[in-house]
């Protein structure tokens, strides 16, 4: 990785692929990850475009952050490193609550230059008084650790994805104290001003196609609550992956690859896996 000092705040980031015409990919974590989270699909998705994957202020090599942030500030080092390498148009590519960042980016930049975006395993739906309660557990200072513990859990789903474990147990896990509880308190504020990232979107200023694509939840619930929204709003295109845990990118690498290569080439999904030609971007 390299370093590069962006906002007062040193970032680390790769370039993989080549350039083209086509619009590049900007990787983005959630909170407590870093770029090890894209490992698996980062070889895929470097032979067809060329790859930027960021660490966001905290989460690279320098864990230490001087201040709060939340997703405004991570979107203005996005800008920045996008400015920095003079990337004429991105598609970003964003997991779990690294999604707000990738909204409030979009919305910035605009459609000319953010064509179209990607959101991966997301809880789209607005929270439930549990989710809300998990995410109290998860910054209060006498909790935060069995917070942490019990999201471990949910996202692993007793998978034994060596590769999944180690991404919870030793990369998540090398998150200090701080960095988690700032997580859950900016991502309850974050649903408590949108209402829900579903909501979120309806807010972006120009409309475009934004693709989610998940494996968690799994309940049939989540799935039709996104088709309907799909079906009033044609520019949201949920795909479900149907993968083992909360993180496609480390045990479906082929799957969310070819997803993501599919739909930042102007394709839609339908039911099922197929695509068909889709309007924008």
């Amino acid at each position: 990785m390299r370093t590069t000092r962006l906002n007062g705040h040193e970032i680390d980031f790769d370039v993989s692929g080549a350039a083209t015409d086509e619009p590049a990919l900007l990787l983005l974590s959630g909170w407590c990850q870093d770029h090890r989270l894209f490992s698996r699909v980062l070889p895929i998705l470097a032979g067809e475009r060329r790859v930027i994957r960021m660490d966001w202020r905290g989460h690279g090599t320098r864990r230490t952050v001087a201040g709060d942030f939340g997703p405004e500030e991570m979107a203005d080092d996005a800008a920045a490193l996008l400015d920095e390498l003079a990337v004429p148009r991105v598609v970003p590519v964003s997991t779990s609550h690294g999604g707000w960042a990738n909204l409030e980016l979009a919305d910035r930049l605009g459609v000319a230059r953010v064509p179209r975006l990607v959101v991966v395993d997301w809880l789209v739906r607005r929270a439930s008084p549990e989710f809300i309660e998990g995410l109290r557990t998860g910054y209060h200072p006498g909790t935060w650790r069995e917070g942490r513990q019990e999201l471990f859990d949910l996202w692993l789903d007793r998978s034994d994805d060596s590769g999944v474990r180690r991404h919870l147990y030793e990369e998540m896990a090398g998150f200090d104290e701080e960095m988690w509880t700032r997580s859950c308190r900016v991502i309850e504020a974050a649903y408590a001003t949108w209402g829900s990232p579903l909501e979120r979107m309806l807010a972006i200023k120009q409309e475009r196609p934004i693709a989610h694509l998940f494996s968690q939840p799994s309940d049939i619930e989540h799935r039709r609550e996104q088709r309907a929204f799909s079906a009033e709003h044609p520019w949201f295109q949920p795909r479900w992956l149907g993968g083992p845990t909360h993180f496609p990118t480390l045990d479906s690498p082929e799957t969310i690859s070819e997803a993501i290569l599919a739909f930042t080439a102007g394709l839609a999904f339908t039911a099922g896996l197929a695509f068909t030609a889709g309007a924008g971007g």
